[in-house]
């Protein structure tokens, strides 16, 4: 992954935090991982296409989501229910939206998908042959991973060119 396009995810996530949820954040350092298990409590993902493919994935334990949206919306909530689950996917959907803003005044365009919001561990997403490079976010009301799966478009290709696939724990056996 061209690192290049690691820091407008950063920053925009370090940004959307503090701006939203009234959070200091601290970078971690940076990992590669190859497994394609999702680790996390929530996961939200995140498409790109354009001169950017590939996908951003947000981590973070239930918790954290909990505390992040009560922070949003104002109201406490103790059960990740539709408004919760919801409420984090845009937390990932506008950091992404952010991010891409970032990434075309850097001179490379990109889209976004809708967030999709994978609940429970353990499941299956693989990036094919992207390698992901991620970076964990720490608040006072817990951390955010961010997983990065992206690559430069090769010249003359489809702007459409890369899904994830994901595989259910009930398809494996």
């Amino acid at each position: 992954m061209n690192v290049k396009f690691l820091n407008p995810f950063v920053e925009a996530a370090s940004e959307v935090l503090k701006a939203e949820c009234g959070v200091d954040v601290s970078r971690g350092n940076l990992t590669l991982h190859k497994s394609a298990l999702t680790t996390d409590d929530v996961t939200v993902l995140i498409s790109l296409v354009g001169q950017v493919q590939g996908v951003v994935l947000y981590g973070l334990s239930e918790k954290t989501g909990l505390s992040l949206v009560s922070r949003v919306l104002g109201q406490e909530f103790d059960e990740f229910d539709n408004l919760a689950q919801s409420g984090v996917a845009e937390l990932g959907n506008v950091i992404s939206g952010q991010a891409t803003i970032r990434l075309s005044k850097a001179g490379y365009s990109a889209n976004i998908s809708p967030p999709t919001l994978i609940h429970g561990r353990g499941v299956t997403i693989s990036t094919l042959d992207f390698a992901r490079v991620v970076v964990p976010l720490t608040t006072e009301l817990g951390e955010v991973s961010v997983h990065l799966a992206l690559r430069e478009a090769p010249a003359g290709t489809s702007s459409s060119t890369f899904v994830p696939v994901m595989i259910p724990d009930s398809a494996k056996k």
